[in-house]
């Protein structure tokens, strides 16, 4: 569909020029006046080996670039390499981790020209469209960032927590906020694997401060072993920090017969595991953390991973029959489910009084 979608583009371009009959277009390619070539190709298709054909080529454009993997990105690069030769990527962006995004505006290579564009640049913007934009921007705030304006994918339509975020956000409590030295560290963890193909493991470190719940970290990995995200709450300054488990951190290792909260005792952290809520755990997860959204603060740098995720986490959806199917578990689950953990953990203080009330307003946060 996509190597379709950018053959017609091209198609139309010609015809619009009245250039047809200078270009013989065949079923998956074009052939240019002077015998030159386009062909359309997934790189999915790829493999090292079959990679090696495209040599001979002057350009090649990446279209939806932010599907690209990293691996179809190592095989493409070094393949364009006549003098001259060059590589278009288009893209709007969805997640800073994806290999295009990592690639050309974290490591920012020397011979690359970066451009952002939106409708803002078109000077040819249609009056149909801008109609469509001022649609999104009443009716969707919380994707229009996204879809009009290029900015990361930080909302899905059916998100659970978007709206809470963005309510966050607006209220100045994504800011500057550091950990509170008189109030305790807690860590709620979502347990991954030790393997390469495992689930991702997430952490949330948060301060419980009266009715407010300060949000100061988050850490995420994948394939790490327990003493990665030991050493990593430790180096952070967490080495006092009480871990919560999900039940799943009663489970016993088959070699050691250890359970994983045992392992996490003998690196010197205070460690409960919580008690099974059963199959409707996550809805139970998603009330509490909608519930308590509205008293979180968060420290806008240390948690940007986490928050992106807890804005992508959504429903799944049966398209036909317009129904929801339950969360969707993907690459957001593991911060949601920490997140969620945390949430069902807190308790509400019987009164508002606490130790700095007497200091300072309620609401107010101190900063690292």
């Amino acid at each position: 569909m996509l190597a379709q979608s950018s053959k017609k583009l091209i198609e139309d371009t010609i015809k619009q020029y009245g250039l047809g009959g200078e270009f013989e277009i065949l079923h998956d390619r074009i052939k240019t006046p002077k015998g030159g070539l386009i062909i359309f190709q997934g790189m999915q298709d790829h493999t090292s080996e079959s990679i090696k054909s495209l040599e001979g080529f002057d350009f090649a454009w990446v279209d939806e670039a932010q599907a690209l993997s990293a691996r179809s990105l190592q095989l493409l690069r070094p393949t364009i390499r006549k003098a001259n030769s060059q590589i278009w990527f288009s893209w709007n962006p969805r997640r800073k981790a994806d290999a295009v995004d990592e690639f050309f505006r974290h490591l920012k290579p020397d011979d690359a020209t970066i451009v952002q564009a939106n409708w803002r640049d078109n000077p040819w913007f249609p009056e149909v469209l801008d109609q469509e934009r001022k649609r999104d921007l009443e009716l969707y705030p919380d994707r229009y960032g996204h879809i009009w304006d290029g900015e990361y994918a930080r909302a899905f339509e059916g998100a659970y927590f978007a709206k809470g975020l963005a309510q966050a956000k607006a209220q100045g409590r994504i800011s500057r906020t550091g950990a509170d030295p008189l109030y305790d560290i807690r860590a709620f963890w979502d347990i991954g694997g030790a393997g390469a193909k495992a689930d991702a493991n997430a952490i949330w470190v948060v301060q419980f401060i009266g009715r407010e719940i300060r949000v100061i970290d988050y850490l995420e990995g994948v394939g790490q072993t327990l003493g990665y995200y030991a050493h990593e709450l430790k180096k952070r300054g967490w080495e006092t920090a009480k871990c919560t488990l999900p039940h799943d951190g009663a489970n016993r290792n088959v070699v050691s017969g250890k359970r994983f909260a045992d392992h996490l005792t003998d690196a010197g952290f205070e460690t409960d595991v919580h008690p099974n809520l059963g199959a409707g755990a996550t809805s139970i997860e998603i009330e509490a953390i909608r519930r308590i959204l509205p008293r979180c603060w968060f420290n806008a740098e240390s948690t940007e991973a986490g928050r992106d995720a807890l804005g992508y986490y959504h429903e799944r959806k049966d398209e036909t029959r317009n129904i929801g199917l339950g969360p969707e578990h993907d690459w957001s689950s593991h911060a949601a489910r920490a997140f969620g953990l945390m949430a069902i953990s807190y308790e509400e203080p019987r009164s508002s009084i606490n130790k700095r009330d007497d200091n300072r307003p309620q609401g107010s946060h101190w900063s690292a």
